[in-house]
């Protein structure tokens, strides 16, 4: 596997500091032998800090540094009713001195009250942050925009992030993390051979397939989707790399170079499934790991499900992205206490 020998050079782009980095590699020996399979590695994107941590921070680096840049006073966004991005975004506003407006959906069905009341939502209320509700199934990028233009109206100065943090800019966040992770195998001489990761906003996989292609580092980026159906899915995540690397300068990639399984996403966002449950369960109890039900559950499931599957080599190693949100956890009291009793 080739090594990168030459820097992205992400100084260029505008940028503030808000995460732990590096984050550590670490490895799950015990979760290893249980499956009987390849090596598996855990890169502790969950450790970045801001606000327990969590893969929009690397993000909300780039995309806050631009708003700063643009003397913006607000950051306005949207999620989930337990965004993680939001969640974050917030306390990434907090840290500059900026207002946060939020627009949260109601996607995912028959939640009891206390949904919206605890785990994310409860958190962002520390922070300060303003929200609204709207219903499953608008534009939500297109909501949030319309607010952010209100306000701009009001007398405020909006910077408007989309969902996830998934545009060119926000995707430099794991361009970075790219470049980590080749730094950290020119450092120590450990390769991986796959790295597996729950996608779904797209920018987190984007920003990782264009960082590896930028500096011809080639380790394969499965992302389990958490949301879409795998051609959607493939289309939204090579749409979002192309644009990434047009901002990078760098020629694109064909679209059979992003790898997407939709195997894991039950009944739909942000409702667990057994293999969900059972992730959860696993690297609990053999790693000492918190998994998130909406988003790395559903990737570890993913892993978990292909080793079982035969899909690595045996002598394979494996990295595992762990993009945090354990906060999340309290919002699925009732499915967490059921499967675990």
């Amino acid at each position: 596997m080739p090594l990168a020998s030459a820097t992205l050079d992400l100084g260029r782009f505008p940028r503030t500091q808000l995460c732990h980095r590096p984050t550590p590699i670490e490895s799950m020996p015990r979760l290893t032998e249980l499956l009987g399979g390849p090596q598996l590695f855990v890169k502790r994107d969950d450790c970045t800090g801001l606000a327990m941590g969590g893969n929009k921070t690397r993000k909300l680096e780039f995309l806050v540094g631009e708003a700063m840049k643009e003397k913006a006073d607000m950051l306005v966004t949207q999620g989930a009713v337990q965004s993680n991005h939001v969640r974050q975004t917030a306390a990434a506003a907090c840290k500059v001195g900026m207002k946060c407006h939020v627009l949260l959906e109601r996607r995912v069905p028959d939640r009891d009250a206390s949904y919206e009341e605890t785990g994310n939502v409860l958190l962002d209320r520390l922070f300060g942050a303003t929200y609204e509700f709207r219903p499953s199934g608008l534009d939500m990028n297109a909501e949030a925009q319309a607010v952010s233009d209100t306000l701009a109206e009001q007398g405020h100065r909006p910077y408007f992030i989309p969902g996830g943090g998934s545009n060119p800019t926000g995707a430099l966040g794991y361009v970075g993390c790219a470049e980590e992770i080749a730094e950290h195998s020119r450092e120590t001489g450990q390769t991986f051979d796959s790295l597996v990761m729950g996608t779904g906003s797209t920018g987190t996989q984007a920003g990782l397939v264009a960082g590896f292609h930028a500096m011809g580092y080639a380790l394969p980026v499965m992302g389990v989707s958490v949301r879409q159906p795998r051609e959607r899915q493939m289309n939204a995540v090579h749409a979002l790399t192309q644009k990434t690397l047009e901002k990078l300068g760098v020629d694109g990639i064909p679209l059979s170079k992003i790898l997407v399984d939709d195997g894991y996403v039950g009944e739909g966002y942000g409702i667990p499934a057994e293999s969900t449950l059972e992730a959860i369960r696993l690297l609990a109890r053999h790693e000492g790991l918190l998994l998130d039900p909406v988003y790395s559950a559903k990737g570890m499931a993913g892993l978990i499900g292909m080793v079982r599957a035969g899909f690595f080599k045996p002598t394979d190693k494996v990295l595992f992205l762990h993009t945090g949100g354990a906060s999340a956890l309290f919002a699925y009291e009732d499915q967490l206490i059921a499967s675990i009793t």
